[in-house]
């Protein structure tokens, strides 16, 4: 007989085209004896193999790579693949609903169409300043690449556009991962539409509120807000750079020969722009050198430039030591407040624990050092595997396999009061 600790009531959002209506959440009711390593999807693929399968929802790599299972999991946009049943308060519903601002095509499937409509609206693709036969080498610790970061890690699932209140109130807004996307591509000096991209991207900038939704929500942890707070402090340093373009991304291909009418220049004087983006293109440009002055050191430094700061170390709380038995190795996952410039943000880091005797512990990242992917414990073979490019680490996290450049990195431990504590950035 199932303990009634065991049985979580899962409501999910049902919505079949052929039906029509609203939708409507239907309730099931599922046996989950270990949470800390049952997963949303794993949740998801048992109701549909055991209880109904009609649930329709997406994914794939199930390893937080793709980006196919986003949705909202108990009013929080995430990955039903990186999301534990652990991670969600115990005792309560687990609720299921597709990702907002997409229309739905069947329950928990959204159509990303619009999605990447208005990426491509971004310029997302890359062109080169100049045509070169040798590849062209940027250092790891130079400040263009600094400054990108991790940023280029997005994998286009959507929770950020879900998260944003702003993407339905302005049609017109590409939203924060296009944004992001273009950062990436304005911070890079081998660009060559760097004009033509910073004033479409400038364009969504202006109806960013500054709300921190999607860092707060981002799987790969990176921050739209920066991006386009980024983008807007780029606007500033190149006052007069930023000129009309044509509607659409084709239109960029080079011009034909024949003579060309100029488009009349997009300011305020003409007076075909909304007002609220006139004012404050006119407003830029009259204060802009201000704005610089009083305010660009603040910003630059503390919410948008190369590093951010540098963030310190802090210990927290892994687990109670008898939840770690000895020879075994347990995956446990850090909750963690984190400032991201001027926002604080919960941090979550999984981390693999080594127990070798009673006092003995070895703490690896869980996170590949070939390309950041999720790696575990396989107890059969006795080694950690990354399931998405056929790494594999023995039980010291040493390479055996695969194309991992380095060993698993080690974090510092110690022991206070009988709780593990891990050291994190």
């Amino acid at each position: 007989m199932q303990s009634s600790n065991t049985i979580r009531t899962v409501r999910i959002f049902r919505y079949d085209p052929a039906k029509g209506g609203e939708g409507m959440f239907q309730s099931y009711q599922l046996s989950i004896d270990n949470p800390e390593t049952t997963t949303i999807l794993d949740v998801l693929l048992r109701i549909q193999k055991e209880q109904d399968p009609s649930i329709a929802f997406r994914f794939a790599c199930r390893v937080n790579m793709c980006g196919s299972c986003g949705m909202v999991i108990n009013g929080r946009e995430g990955l039903a693949c990186k999301t534990n049943v652990c991670d969600l308060p115990a005792g309560q519903d687990i609720t299921l609903r597709p990702l907002n601002h997409f229309p739905v095509v069947k329950d928990l499937v959204v159509d990303m169409d619009p999605f990447f409509a208005k990426y491509e609206d971004a310029l997302p693709f890359f062109e080169p300043l100049e045509k070169r036969t040798e590849p062209y080498v940027i250092k790891p610790d130079t400040p263009e690449r600094v400054d990108i970061g991790m940023a280029t890690d997005c994998i286009a699932c959507g929770c950020c556009v879900s998260s944003c209140t702003m993407v339905d109130n302005h049609e017109g807004y590409c939203g924060p991962a296009a944004l992001n996307r273009a950062f990436t591509l304005l911070a890079d000096k081998r660009d060559g539409l760097f004009k033509a991209r910073l004033t479409r991207a400038l364009d969504s900038c202006y109806n960013c509120r500054t709300e921190f939704n999607c860092t707060e929500v981002c799987p790969k942890s990176i921050s739209g807000t920066r991006a386009i707070k980024y983008i807007q402090r780029l606007a500033l340093k190149n006052l007069g750079a930023v000129k009309p373009l044509p509607p659409h991304p084709a239109e960029l291909a080079p011009p034909k020969p024949k003579p060309v009418e100029e488009k009349p220049h997009t300011c305020s004087c003409h007076g075909h722009q909304p007002e609220r983006r006139a004012f404050l293109k006119s407003a830029t440009g009259l204060v802009g050198a201000g704005v610089v002055l009083s305010l660009g050191t603040v910003l630059g430094v503390s919410a948008v430039g190369p590093t951010l700061g540098t963030q310190p170390t802090q210990w927290v709380d892994a687990g109670n030591e008898k939840d770690f038995p000895i020879g075994s190795i347990t995956s446990v996952t850090l909750h963690y407040p984190r400032k991201q410039a001027f926002h604080m943000e919960t941090k979550e880091v999984p981390v693999l624990v080594r127990r070798d005797s009673e006092r003995d512990f070895v703490c690896f990242s869980s996170s590949c050092p070939h390309l950041g992917c999720a790696v575990s414990w396989d107890e059969l073979s006795r080694r950690f595997k990354c399931a998405c490019h056929g790494g594999a680490f023995d039980r010291d996290g040493n390479v055996i396999a695969g194309p991992p450049p380095s060993p698993l990195p080690r974090l510092p431990w110690k022991l206070e009061d009988g709780t593990l504590k891990v050291e994190v950035v």
